[in-house]
């Protein structure tokens, strides 16, 4: 049970109405997360969504970002975010294998990828200037500077999610993880 407002997509007005309508033509249906959010503050949904359409330029591939953000979402206890980012990398070419190596933290036999979400996973469990050798591992497994910017941009977006739902205890709408 949703601990914020949640009204159902259909009673929509104004920019919800506006959002929701777009997101349903994009994927077929509204995610339980996105009318949550949208409930409460179209502001906030429209950010995410941009976020979201920002990372889509990045040097950042697809699977990069999802990599990202289920190592974030697994770290952050987020079963929400955990579900919809398990299917989306699935959806991105991640094999279940890598999928679960990532939500458990263990590696998944692709090194690039692990370095990506080891350092993911660092910048959001640390705290201070991050060590250089953090640094210079991931830029080890061939991810760039610009990637590495655009990292903070994937971790920035799947955080505003992951609190959300963690605050709001959101109904998760995607298949279990297993």
């Amino acid at each position: 049970m949703t601990r914020l407002a949640s009204h159902p997509v259909s009673d929509a007005t104004g920019a919800a109405a506006q959002l929701f309508a777009a997101i349903k033509g994009a994927v077929g249906k509204v995610p339980n997360a996105y009318r949550d959010i949208g409930s409460n503050s179209p502001v906030v949904l429209e950010s995410v969504l941009a976020l979201d359409a920002s990372l889509k330029k990045t040097a950042l591939s697809a699977r990069d970002v999802e990599v990202i953000k289920l190592a974030v979402s697994a770290t952050n206890g987020c079963d929400y975010c955990v579900a919809a980012h398990t299917l989306m990398g699935k959806k991105a070419g991640l094999a279940p294998e890598a999928l679960a190596a990532v939500r458990e933290g263990t590696a998944s036999g692709n090194a690039r990828e692990d370095a990506l979400a080891d350092f993911a996973r660092h910048l959001v469990t640390s705290r201070g200037t991050v060590e250089a050798s953090v640094v210079e591992a991931v830029k080890a497994a061939g991810i760039t500077d610009a990637q590495i910017v655009d990292v903070t941009l994937a971790i920035t977006a799947i955080t505003l999610t992951n609190l959300f739902n963690r605050i709001n205890d959101t109904v998760v709408d995607f298949p279990k993880v297993r």
